[in-house]
């Protein structure tokens, strides 16, 4: 299995159409892919288990949100301010 994820990850260009998404505004799309890299770098470092299936939602996420608020949302996470549970 992971061996088909680091491939995904190798061959991986854009975010790809995610159902759960599918109006043009991605938004959405963005903040929970968002959320979804920082709860899966958690619950696997908790069980010290290898990061790397996280690597999927993180490029999503880069590839749909503005940088501006990534990083506006890494300073809350900093802070202890963000909005989001993770």
């Amino acid at each position: 299995m992971a061996d088909l994820i680091e491939e995904k990850i190798k061959n991986y260009r854009t975010a790809p159409f995610d159902a759960r998404f599918p109006n043009t505004n991605q938004t959405r799309n963005c903040f929970q892919n968002y959320l979804d890299y920082h709860r899966c770098n958690k619950a696997l470092s908790e069980k010290g288990q290898d990061e790397s299936p996280c690597q999927w939602y993180q490029r999503v996420y880069k590839s749909l949100c503005p940088m501006s608020w990534v990083s506006k949302w890494d300073d809350q996470i900093e802070a202890g301010s963000f909005p989001g549970k993770i």
